[in-house]
């Protein structure tokens, strides 16, 4: 799409009263048309495939199960309709749910906190990122993520070598070890000590509900996936 189209938004969120607060803010928004609007995943899903939507806005819990429709709607669409962004809306800074938003690559998704929405320019350019491939995410969600690492919001990005920068890409593209060393013609084992070093270099172990390979996504997409990397 190009910078003068409008968005085409569709929005998934049960509270009415979070549904209308969310619909006045996309009206308000130039550049932005909200289509339509839903308040379970049933009428989300119709809504999706009737207006063929360039952005998913969604909160993670909806009804039925009000666990994580937004997630699972986010992975079927990534299946069926790969072109059509996910913004996935949440009350609390969960890194698992983010990790599971990004699991499958980090392409067209983004996870905020509703809190984000009172600050318009960064809705838009959650919405606009989404929209164009890209990927956001939260930034207090990742240091949920580094508090629950012992860690200080510095996961040191920088120290990466070229080399290890790019791998880390493509890690948050869902690139298997095998695939990156066929992109990058080199050896699976080579592969596997890159990531290793960029694993030690970030101070990552696996924790309970989040992979040393999730929060490493996390952190490349906090950074804006161009972080400057060390020699």
């Amino acid at each position: 799409m190009t910078a003068d189209e409008a968005i085409r938004i569709v929005l998934g969120e049960d509270s009415f009263f979070a549904r209308e607060a969310i619909s006045a803010v996309l009206r308000s928004i130039d550049g932005i048309e909200l289509v339509a609007v839903a308040e379970d995943l049933d009428s989300l899903r119709e809504a999706i495939a009737r207006e063929r939507p360039d952005v998913v806005l969604t909160d993670v819990r909806m009804p039925p199960s009000q666990v994580d429709e937004g997630i699972r709607l986010a992975a079927e669409l990534r299946r069926t309709e790969p072109g059509i962004g996910v913004v996935v809306l949440t009350q609390h800074a969960d890194p698992g749910y983010a990790a599971l938003l990004f699991e499958d690559g980090s392409e067209g998704r983004a996870y905020l906190l509703k809190e984000s929405l009172r600050d318009r320019e960064e809705l838009v350019h959650a919405l606009r990122t989404v929209a164009e491939g890209g990927s956001v995410v939260d930034p207090l969600v990742v240091e949920e993520l580094l508090a629950s690492n012992a860690q200080q919001p510095d996961p040191g990005i920088a120290s990466l070598t070229p080399r290890e920068l790019e791998i880390l890409g493509l890690i948050a593209e869902g690139h298997s070890n095998a695939r990156i060393a066929e992109k990058l013609f080199v050896t699976k084992r080579a592969v596997e000590r890159h990531i290793n070093s960029i694993f030690l270099k970030l101070g990552l172990r696996d924790g309970a509900h989040v992979s040393r390979r999730v929060k490493a996504t996390l952190l490349y997409l906090w950074r804006g996936g161009e972080p400057e990397a060390g020699k």
